[in-house]
Parts: structure tokens; C-alpha cells; sequence
């Protein structure tokens, strides 16, 4: 029955599996973390180098769990709840625990969350972190979006354009390229914050981490000379985080996995219609995405 179970579970919601075997879902959820814990045992991070972090919300009202990934395994390694520094510290005690070393951790990708930044610096001293790059555009886009909401109160044409912005134009409906075309030929606040954006994106198409220095030297100054203060405010958080946006060149490490993962564990929680507990939901994104050997009896 065991197995049963857990096989059903790694594709159904929890509640449906209950229902096709009869059991009551405490049963279920049970067995599960039963086999959790016991094949998270035998896992080696002996090898372990490279890594994403990400957090993802579990309940509305600030509550959340911080994941980290194997990037080059493409599995989660460690989940906990919460999404302050002391996670960190934790994954640390975790890895120590599974064989790995603290200075076996090479490159590290995440936001630009301070308190990540901190657990990092405090945990993995010998870690080089990449900022993801999906991170910093989208920092990108709130800026623009800023702008074009600032400037919309004056030009009417501007209400409900949003999403003209933010997409490539490429990627517009036709009906939605012309809407854009026409607002991009008149001399607006943001046309010239949307071209900002479009130039930093141009950025990581550099061949190497000395071209994108010079690139993006050119692009801070054009952009704090913008006159536009989400602009300049945006750029001046690139500064502040400029080493590790440029670490990118060398690592070529993203948190396109974890982007991947939070997206499966928030249909997870749509299809479960949410999880009465943290530890559920936890043991869910470890059942799904952890790639365990649960060496299931037959």
C-alpha cells in the first residue's frame, strides 16, 4: 500500500489520492513524510557546488518557505520555512549533515534579498553570488511600470498599457503593436524608460564579463542621467549590487530552475486548494521536485 501511495502522490493531489484508496488524508500525508525523512537520509552533497535560492509563498499574509536547488542536478536540496538570513544557516547545518562541505560551494544565484546577501556572506564566505538575472529585469520592469503610472495621469493613452512595456515587442499581439507603435513615436516619459529596460536586457547578450563592465558602465551613466526617478533609482540599485550582476559572465548560473520549481509547487498549492500545515507543504515540494530514491517496497 506504501508504495501505492507514494506513486499516486507524486502526481496527484494528496486529497484525490485519499479519496481513490479510501484512507483519510492524515494517513496519506504520513506515509509520505515517513518516506521523506527516511530517503532524504541517504542523500549526498558530497559534490554539491553550485546553487539557487529562491523563496516561495506557502499562505497569503507573508508566510513563506526559502528552496534551494541543486543547479546542476536540477533538484531541490533543502526547504525550510521562513525567508530571513537563519535560513541559511540552516541549509548549512543541512548540507554539513548530508556529507557536504560549506566550502565546497562555489557559486551561489539568487535575488538581491539582503537578508539572503547576509546568510551568504555569513555561511559561505567562499561562495561568489550571481544576482539572477530574471531578478534584476524584473526590478527593471517595476521601474518602467513606475514611470508609465506616473506619466498616465497626464496622457490618457498611456491607462492600461502595461503590459506593452514589459513583453518584447515581439512577443505583442498585432492589435497590441499597434497600440504600441503609436505610443512609442510620441516623445513620452515612458518611451524613454521603456528603452532603458531595453538596452539593460541587450546587456547579457555581452560575449564576456569585460565587454559587459564597459556596457554596463555606459548603461549606469545613460540611465542616472534619465531624469527619471525609478530609472536612476533602479540604476542605483544595480551599482549597489554591480559585482555580483557581473558574476553572471563567469558563472553563467541563473535562477531559471528555481523560477521552474516555484512554478510547479504554486499549481501544487492551487490544485491541493492550499495545505493545513508548513510541514505538508514542505514534504510536497520534497516529494515532487526533491528526486528521491524512496526504494519502495513491492
Amino acid at each position: 500500500m506504501d508504495a501505492i501511495i507514494i506513486t499516486l502522490a507524486q502526481s496527484m493531489p494528496i486529497l484525490k489520492v485519499a479519496n481513490m484508496l479510501d484512507e483519510h488524508d492524515t494517513r496519506i500525508w504520513r506515509v509520505i513524510i515517513y518516506y521523506v525523512k527516511k530517503s532524504r537520509a541517504k542523500e549526498n552533497f558530497s559534490k554539491v557546488s553550485k546553487i539557487g535560492i529562491d523563496e516561495t509563498s506557502f499562505k497569503k499574509g507573508h508566510k513563506y518557505v526559502t528552496i534551494v536547488a541543486d543547479i546542476e542536478k536540477s533538484k531541490v536540496m533543502y526547504v525550510c520555512e521562513g525567508k530571513d538570513s537563519s535560513t541559511l544557516t540552516r541549509f548549512n547545518k543541512d548540507l554539513i549533515n548530508h556529507g557536504g562541505k560549506p566550502t565546497m560551494i562555489r557559486s551561489i544565484s539568487c535575488d538581491m534579498s539582503p537578508a539572503f546577501i547576509n546568510g551568504i556572506s555569513s555561511e559561505f564566505p567562499d561562495a561568489k553570488i550571481t544576482f539572477d538575472k530574471f531578478h534584476v529585469m524584473k526590478m527593471m520592469n517595476e521601474a518602467v511600470d513606475e514611470v508609465r503610472k506616473q506619466e498616465q495621469s497626464t496622457i490618457k493613452e498611456l491607462k492600461n498599457s502595461k503590459y506593452l512595456w514589459l513583453k518584447n515587442e515581439g512577443n505583442l499581439s498585432e492589435k497590441q503593436k499597434e497600440r504600441f507603435l503609436a505610443l512609442k513615436n510620441q516623445k513620452l516619459k515612458t518611451v524613454r524608460a521603456y528603452n532603458v529596460r531595453l538596452s539593460l536586457q541587450e546587456f547579457w547578450d555581452s560575449k564576456n564579463r569585460k565587454e559587459a563592465t564597459q556596457y554596463l558602465k555606459k548603461w549606469y551613466f545613460w540611465a542616472t542621467h534619465s531624469r527619471l526617478t525609478p530609472i536612476t533609482e533602479a540604476a542605483n540599485t544595480v551599482k549597489k549590487h554591480w559585482d555580483g550582476i557581473l558574476n553572471y559572465f563567469d558563472s553563467k548560473i541563473t535562477n531559471g530552475i528555481l523560477e521552474g520549481i516555484n512554478s510547479i509547487v504554486q499549481l501544487q498549492k492551487r490544485n491541493a486548494r492550499g495545505f493545513k500545515n508548513i510541514q505538508y507543504f514542505i514534504n510536497m515540494i520534497y516529494l515532487k521536485l526533491g528526486k528521491l530514491k524512496f526504494g519502495l517496497p513491492t
